[in-house]
């Protein structure tokens, strides 16, 4: 009998269907082709987050029955998952579904399976929009939640009713922008929504590529935004680098390149550091942190892939601050010790 050591040969064996979905940074489709590269070692995880590759695999049978496992296993210095960690979770699940994903479980089993050290629980933000890419992915109608969300973004419910708006039922509008109206009362809500249902909005957005149109309007609301609001504009503008870039330098020009900010660059718009001038701004405002934050921001983004050669360089600029330097060189000391 074939040895098993990857969730493709896993689930291709049990002859079941599945999708992956990276969970960490933007809830994102990876291919399959990508993902069997990943699991066979032979290429790094492309969106790592804290050193650990955060994804959800979907499968389903011929009854269209569907599982969800979400998973979280450690990258090593390269950025690949680590191969012990990866075959012992296939071995406990082998152990306990022998090769029958789909095989029915006792609660007791069910508990023992879902409580493993691989599991982790994605931020109900997340677990929207990924339930509503699912059920687009899988044919199955929205949730029960999706009815007054089109009532209330449509206008047929006063602004303040916004308590009753829940965020699934904003996935699903988002998911669907380009079916029926959705997308035109998405744009529209940004003008008359409460603020709690604008900042709801790009909460799920952010993981989604957004319209031309309805990224200019997020941009131009995110301006206007009050301070402690701007990030979730920012978040919101991931999928298009070129507005994220301009939001960044308008927040920089204003000093709004706080914590908060620096953070969510580095979780949602790392593709705007692949411009040289803005990775220099980010690289200077994060300098100004204490040196444990710069240390640990700087880990993270560094072990992007699509990053990794740009932020290196980055260290060896000549044109650096002092200050730069100083943070540049506390890393090297906790990285020698």
């Amino acid at each position: 009998m074939t040895e098993i050591n990857t969730l493709t040969q896993f689930l291709s064996t049990a002859n079941t269907q599945f999708q992956v979905y990276d969970l960490g940074r933007r809830v994102q489709h990876i291919d399959m082709v990508a993902f069997q590269q990943i699991e066979n070692l032979a290429t790094p995880y492309p969106y790592p987050l804290q050193g650990h590759a955060q994804f959800a695999v979907v499968f389903w049978d011929k009854s269209m029955q569907h599982y969800i496992w979400f998973l979280k296993l450690p990258l090593c210095e390269q950025g690949k998952l680590m191969a012990a960690p990866r075959t012992q979770f296939i071995k406990m699940v082998i152990e306990a579904l022998g090769r029958n994903p789909a095989q029915v479980l006792t609660e007791a089993e069910q508990e023992k399976l879902a409580n493993h050290p691989f599991a982790f629980k994605p931020s109900s933000e997340k677990l929207a929009i990924f339930n509503a890419l699912v059920r687009q992915q899988l044919g199955l109608p929205a949730s029960q939640q999706y009815e007054f969300a089109y009532q209330y973004l449509s206008q047929q419910h006063d602004a303040d009713k916004w308590q009753q708006v829940g965020y699934q039922g904003l996935a699903d509008i988002c998911v669907n922008a380009s079916k029926l109206d959705h997308l035109a009362h998405l744009k529209a809500a940004f003008g008359f929504a409460a603020n709690e249902v604008k900042i709801a909005l790009c909460q799920q957005l952010e993981h989604l590529y957004l319209d031309q149109e309805l990224a200019t309007i997020i941009y131009q609301s995110g301006l206007e935004a009050l301070q402690a609001d701007k990030v979730y504009y920012l978040r919101a503008l991931a999928s298009h680098t070129e507005l994220a870039v301009k939001f960044i330098h308008h927040l920089a020009e204003h000093e709004l390149l706080n914590d908060e900010i620096l953070i969510a660059i580095a979780a949602r718009c790392w593709n705007a550091l692949k411009d040289d001038p803005t990775r220099s701004l980010y690289l200077e405002a994060l300098a100004k942190q204490p040196q444990s934050f710069f240390n640990q921001v700087f880990a993270d983004i560094v072990a992007i892939p699509s990053l990794r050669t740009e932020m290196l360089k980055a260290l060896r600029d000549p044109n650096r601050s002092p200050q730069l330097s100083a943070a540049i060189g506390g890393l090297f000391k906790v990285t020698k010790a």
